[in-house]
């Protein structure tokens, strides 16, 4: 029989000689792994029993940072097949995060998206404001048209950090649209979302085939990872078409969230 380990981690230590708690050493360590893209969502992480012997703790020790990291929403625990890395969509938000696919998709209707412009450049003057991008950091910036029935259903005007997310320089984005595919690829730790109506200027009147000055929805995200900007978006709605809805209920302790 296999006799349990009840000696308390404050008289262990740790190997770096910081008496500091072994719980929150194990969820420093997975957390970096995740926000880092080391580890991607989906990814599995190790065991209990494998991260129990890793840092020489017992197991009661690595359980409760991994409760701790589930309730923190950056893993997901199954009983059976063990814990992953939790795809980043709606992190307890009052307003989650969507992907549009899924919007049209909700109405039974076909859809599809097109690239129009794709650049690399550094942030304007706008973009490095409270909190924002660096100056002279790597950005790509990305204007997608979504369709529902070959019609024009959302107008995504979107920003990337490339030091952020650097694989999104030579991502194609045949299969999977820019938000999306960011909720698959990289994790992220607040965000905010702002809500406005706004009249449609020449650009986007004419992408979203509306006239000039028409009422549209404008929804921004920005998201951040540990202080640090992961994407800019707006996602301009012809007014006229759509309307906002958001569920919640009353948890508590809710985080700023995307």
């Amino acid at each position: 029989m296999t006799s349990m380990d009840t000696t308390p981690d404050s008289d262990r230590g740790d190997t770096s000689g910081n008496r500091a708690s072994l719980h929150q050493r194990i969820i420093r360590d997975i957390e970096q792994r995740i926000l880092s893209t080391e580890w991607m969502p989906g990814d599995r992480i190790p065991s209990e029993q494998a991260l129990t012997e890793q840092y020489g703790c017992s197991r009661m020790t690595v359980n409760k940072a991994l409760t701790q990291l589930a309730q923190s929403g950056l893993i997901l625990r199954r009983r059976k097949t063990g814990s992953v890395v939790k795809r980043q969509d709606t992190r307890t938000a009052i307003l989650a995060i969507y992907d549009v696919a899924d919007e049209v998709k909700s109405h039974d209707l076909p859809y599809r998206y097109t690239i129009c412009e794709r650049l690399q450049r550094h942030p304007t003057m706008q973009e490095t404001t409270c909190p924002g991008f660096r100056e002279k950091e790597d950005l790509l910036a990305l204007t997608v048209l979504h369709l529902a029935d070959d019609e024009p259903f959302c107008l995504e005007e979107r920003v990337i950090s490339l030091s952020a997310a650097p694989d999104a320089a030579n991502e194609s984005f045949a299969n999977l649209a820019p938000g999306a595919w960011l909720l698959n690829h990289v994790a992220w730790t607040t965000g905010e979302h702002r809500i406005s109506a706004e009249s449609s200027n020449a650009r986007v009147s004419k992408l979203l085939k509306v006239a000039k000055g028409s009422a549209i929805l404008v929804v921004q995200r920005l998201t951040w990872r540990q202080g640090e900007p992961v994407t800019r978006v707006r996602l301009n709605y012809p007014g006229h078409q759509h309307r906002l809805t958001a569920d919640f209920t009353p948890i508590q302790g809710l985080r700023p969230t995307s």
